[in-house]
């Protein structure tokens, strides 16, 4: 093999493998309808953070590693769960090829509740300064299965979301939106 041969695989193989660490870690979204105004707006362009949520099957890595006996249920995270007020990306449960983009508001086992536009998590009120209009939704109280999140759109009156379908189930979780890339003038984070 000549050393151009070699040299052109090696680059070659070098972009696969960073192709597939950028898939891996990041994802493009667009933002379609106004469910999450005036935080993100329609047509706006999102970068996903994958990683952040990443789960590490510990049980399913102990078979390669020899002598490495683990319980079978045990799953670790690197990096963290997702938290209440983060904006995340999830496949719809009711048809998972659909990507949406909410706002967490409750997390596995607590207890979400909406009385006249008010959201109660674990009956002590959430503040929400990004909502801009006022709701006044009522909701009777819903626990939170383990691995399941409630999520709400920053729009509420225009946001179809887990008080019409339920929890958003661990698994369906993207990322973590972490970066506004188009259009340029509103590049960054979101508010």
């Amino acid at each position: 093999m000549s050393a151009v041969t070699r040299e052109i695989l090696e680059a070659l193989a070098l972009a696969v493998v960073v192709f597939i660490l950028i898939q891996a870690s990041a994802q493009n979204f667009r933002v379609e309808g106004s469910s999450m105004a005036p935080t993100l707006e329609g047509q706006q362009y999102l970068l996903v953070n994958k990683l952040v949520y990443f789960k590490f099957d510990v049980e399913r890595f102990s078979r390669v590693i020899p002598f490495w006996d683990v319980d079978k249920s045990d799953v670790s995270r690197p990096f963290r769960p997702p938290r209440l007020g983060e904006i995340i990306v999830f496949h719809f449960p009711g048809e998972p090829r659909r990507d949406f983009v909410k706002r967490v508001i409750g997390l596995p086992g607590d207890k979400v509740e909406i009385v006249d536009g008010t959201v109660l998590v674990n009956d002590v009120v959430h503040l929400e300064p990004y909502l801009k209009s006022p709701f006044t939704d009522t909701m009777p109280a819903r626990r939170m299965r383990a691995g399941e999140y409630f999520v709400m759109g920053d729009n509420r009156s225009h946001s179809n979301d887990s008080r019409n379908w339920g929890g958003v189930p661990e698994e369906n979780v993207v990322g973590k939106v972490w970066l506004i890339y188009w259009p340029f003038p509103e590049f960054g984070t979101p508010r």
